[in-house]
């Protein structure tokens, strides 16, 4: 076994048996996907697709959750506000879920707990989703005045489910999102490490020039339906929607700065309490 995975590493990236683990390393912040860790998962992702050593590429993250999207409490200390300041972050999100989504070497999602936001769409964009029964996925951006950065919903799920989820903000179990077609399979929380390295291991016994042009074949096939154009028009309305102001997501965004992202949530959860 290779392994070039630290404990200090915000993203350990270790390579066994032509399969690399990407493990997304902040489990007190629920593994958010900060500036940083969408640098170094694009980094990886990309550097990878060179390494003949790899013909399958997982991500996960550490501890007992995938990730709850992308790091509201940084955003918010940056302090982004017009459209143009929006674009540009954005277009880094939107960068890592095209990364992992144009991929030349199959991609598989192991998720545990909390698989949320911009985290839902990174997991949305590998080829593959194994999760665990106590997994949960959704986009709850719209509560608290965004919406969704890498479109891809609509392309997994079909248009009554997509307005369902992304106009409510509502969340979905793993047995749900297996129903629905999100996720390949769902298995105990003991078992996925080995479910996800069996599925790898099985992909991997195909030469990685088969793996590659068979790759690149599905991938030209979704964007010949208007994928990465429907992506890239909602790149612009998103930094357009982010920058706009609303009472509500004012006080959501007061909440972060003045008491922590915590009582925010608490504050965005309570107006939807009673409906949920």
């Amino acid at each position: 076994m290779e392994s070039t995975d630290l404990p200090t590493e915000i993203v350990g990236c270790e390579i066994r048996d032509g399969v690399a683990w990407l493990t997304i390393n902040r489990p007190k912040k629920i593994n958010a996907l900060s500036s940083g860790v969408v640098q170094a998962l694009t980094a990886h992702v990309r550097d990878l697709q060179a390494d003949d050593r790899v013909k399958v590429i997982v991500l996960r993250g550490s501890g007992n959750h995938f990730s709850v999207g992308y790091d509201i409490s940084e955003e918010v200390e940056v302090g982004l506000a017009r459209p143009e300041d929006w674009h540009g972050a954005l277009s880094n999100n939107v960068g890592l879920s095209m990364a992992v989504w144009a991929s030349q070497k199959p991609t598989i999602a192991a998720v545990d707990g909390w698989c949320l936001a911009g985290a839902c769409e990174l997991a949305m964009a590998c080829d593959m989703i194994v999760a665990t029964d106590r997994a949960q996925f959704g986009e709850p951006e719209i509560r608290f005045g965004s919406g969704p950065v890498t479109l891809l919903m609509p392309f997994i799920l079909g248009q009554k489910k997509t307005m369902e989820l992304l106009l409510t903000g509502d969340t979905i179990s793993a047995a749900e999102a297996e129903r629905l077609g999100m996720i390949n399979r769902v298995v105990e929380p003991e078992a996925l490490d080995q479910a996800v390295a069996q599925l790898a291991q099985k992909i991997a016994l195909t030469p990685l020039i088969t793996l590659r042009l068979t790759k690149i074949a599905l991938t030209r096939a979704y964007e010949a339906m208007g994928l990465r154009n429907a992506v890239n028009t909602n790149l612009d309305l998103a930094a357009t929607l982010n920058a706009a102001q609303a009472p509500e997501k004012t006080e959501f965004v007061t909440l972060v700065r003045e008491q922590g992202l915590r009582k925010a949530l608490d504050f965005r959860d309570s107006r939807y309490g009673a409906l949920t």
